[in-house]
């Protein structure tokens, strides 16, 4: 079960609320906070596969869990989030700036059994309408990748079917494969 703050914040006030990046980490969209449901096992699998395949794939690209993205009107947490290194912003000493106030180039979703698919959705979609160029919706219970691009409609990946990465990411993958992931004894050991 998820938890939301009932009256409407805005989000200058929702950033300062002292619990947003307690675990699971809070989201606001449209004057309401909700928090995210806690990850199972399945879940956390899948992430952590997920950011070692898309970090193998590029050296221009970094996969980073759970990352803060603030922008236009909201603060989304995405499972996984895939940003360019060179739109990663830096203070004076060369370390990269703690508050990432952009859209993630891929933003990448693991629908957990509590969550509210809609919910998700709807923050991939606001992803794209701002610049982002590729989401995922991965649904574990049923099997399948749900891609979004912009300016097309969303298409579902099952079985072998090759899965859309972002351009200059070096990695071929199938739903099959992502799915693979989760069968433990074949897995065991490969990080």
């Amino acid at each position: 079960m998820t938890a939301s703050v009932s009256q409407i914040i805005n989000l200058e006030e929702f950033l300062k609320l002292p619990y947003i990046e307690d675990s699971p980490a809070w989201e606001y969209a449209d004057g309401v906070a909700i928090q995210k449901p806690m990850p199972k096992l399945r879940h956390s699998i899948l992430q952590k596969r997920l950011l070692r395949v898309v970090d193998d794939g590029s050296d221009n690209y970094t996969a980073l869990p759970e990352l803060r993205c603030t922008f236009a009107g909201r603060s989304i947490v995405p499972d996984v989030a895939v940003v360019a290194w060179s739109r990663i912003q830096l203070n004076n000493i060369g370390e990269a700036v703690d508050n990432f106030e952009q859209v993630p180039d891929w933003t990448i979703e693991i629908l957990s059994p509590e969550q509210k698919a809609n919910r998700v959705i709807d923050n991939i979609l606001h992803c794209l309408q701002n610049g982002c160029h590729l989401g995922w919706l991965i649904d574990p219970d049923d099997y399948s990748i749900l891609i979004f691009t912009p300016q097309s409609e969303p298409k579902i990946c099952r079985g072998s079917t090759q899965i859309k990465v972002l351009e200059g990411i070096d990695l071929i993958l199938s739903a099959e494969e992502v799915f693979g992931w989760l069968k433990v004894l074949e897995n065991k050991g490969k990080g």
